[in-house]
């Protein structure tokens, strides 16, 4: 299968379609603006085409020439509440919302594949499920997806699953990179709201003052960490906002803080989860205020299956050559709605460097940045690793 060749003369189309996705980026589950622009350059190729019922989703299905499994690939296509400061021309036009994670990048790219599939649909010893997912930022889209039957689409269950996430730092352009296990991380959410009871700054004995016990707790959720989690099986703990009163000599009567969870195992998630509620509590308790824990799971950690890693990482390096793979040495923090496909079945997610030529990947903008930037040069790489997943792992050279 010569994708990288097809890729070639799709190339143009592919970037027309991703500026066009970029300029009118949507938030959220239901894009209807983007679903409409998937389902016309889906137009006209040998596809099971459904849309979602809960959210504006697209699942299509590529029947191939002869009997065999199925498999999954997948593009998200939601955007960030981000005011753009690319400069690139075919920024944003929509105020307030950018393409600021490359989800633009990938549903190009899925197209893409679609088209190289559907063209050696004949040779295709089984079926290919292609899922266009929105709501990725958060929004638990895939879960949905899950829900509607996206893993059942073909008729029976998908064998496997692949995704990829292009990156506007770290990586080289065009650098692909993933790893067996754990390749990022679960994500939580914790809402800490502290009562007191309200007075004058000058006679704080006469309150009951949530601040102190606020900036108590800050500091020792950090002490929790490090002192119950394994370091060889790491948690972070962030706090990003923190807000009390409304003017210098006036003692508030609540305060609240928000703070994300990054864990890689279902045992430190429990350590962590639990560590919050009693160290917030035992603080709370010292000082004499209430505090209510609202404590929400978000995604899971994402985690390759060790075979499909491998696969993949063979898959990549046939494709680009041995210098432009590497096996990740550790996980990364951020996390993905992928993981629920992943807790689903086995697959892969792989990362995939798009950082201009002309920046320092150790330096540049990195993904959800106002000024991230994502070349055009990776709808190429990433249409042909995605169709070339699919194929192979339907083929002999299949990843068990």
């Amino acid at each position: 299968m010569n994708a990288h060749h097809d890729v070639r003369g799709l190339h143009d189309e592919l970037v027309r379609l991703r500026h066009a996705l970029h300029r009118d980026p949507e938030i959220g589950l239901g894009l209807p603006r983007t679903q409409r622009k998937v389902l016309d350059a889906l137009d006209g190729l040998p596809l099971e085409v459904g849309t979602g019922e809960r959210l504006g989703s697209v699942t299509a299905v590529l029947r191939g020439g002869r009997p065999g499994p199925a498999v999954l690939l997948r593009g998200d296509m939601d955007a960030l509440p981000v005011r753009e400061e690319s400069g690139v021309p075919y920024a944003s036009e929509v105020p307030g919302v950018m393409h600021a994670c490359g989800h633009d990048v990938h549903t190009a790219a899925l197209v893409g594949a679609a088209r190289l599939l559907a063209a050696r649909r004949e040779e295709l010893p089984g079926d290919v499920v292609f899922m266009f997912q929105p709501g990725e930022e958060g929004y638990g889209g895939a879960r949905l997806m899950i829900e509607e039957g996206v893993l059942d689409a073909a008729g029976t269950r998908v064998v496997a699953a692949y995704g990829l996430h292009v990156f506007s730092t770290a990586l080289p352009l065009g650098m692909v990179a993933t790893r067996p296990g754990p390749v990022l991380a679960a994500s939580d959410t914790v809402t800490v709201t502290v009562t007191g009871r309200g007075g004058h700054g000058s006679s704080p004995h006469a309150a009951t003052d949530p601040v102190p016990a606020v900036c108590e707790m800050v500091t020792a959720l950090q002490t929790m960490v490090t002192r119950t989690v394994d370091v060889f099986d790491p948690a972070v703990l962030t706090v990003g906002s923190l807000h009390a009163g409304t003017t210098h000599n006036v003692i508030p009567e609540t305060a609240r803080f928000e703070a994300t969870v990054r864990s890689f195992s279902a045992a430190t998630h429990e350590t962590v989860r639990e560590g919050v509620h009693r160290t917030v509590q035992g603080v709370a308790a010292a000082h004499g205020v209430h505090a209510e824990v609202d404590y929400q799971d978000l995604y899971p950690p994402t985690v390759n299956d060790a075979d499909e890693a491998a696969f993949a990482l063979r898959t990549a390096a046939g494709l680009f050559g041995a210098g432009r793979v590497v096996e990740a040495p550790k996980p990364m923090a951020g996390s993905e709605d992928f993981s629920f496909v992943l807790q689903e079945v086995p697959g892969a997610f792989l990362g995939l460097g798009a950082c201009p030529p002309d920046r320092d990947p150790a330096t540049a903008p990195m993904n959800h940045s106002p000024q991230a930037v994502y070349d055009d040069a990776v709808l190429m790489d990433a249409a042909t690793l995605l169709a070339r997943l699919a194929a192979g792992r339907l083929g002999p050279e299949g990843a068990r």
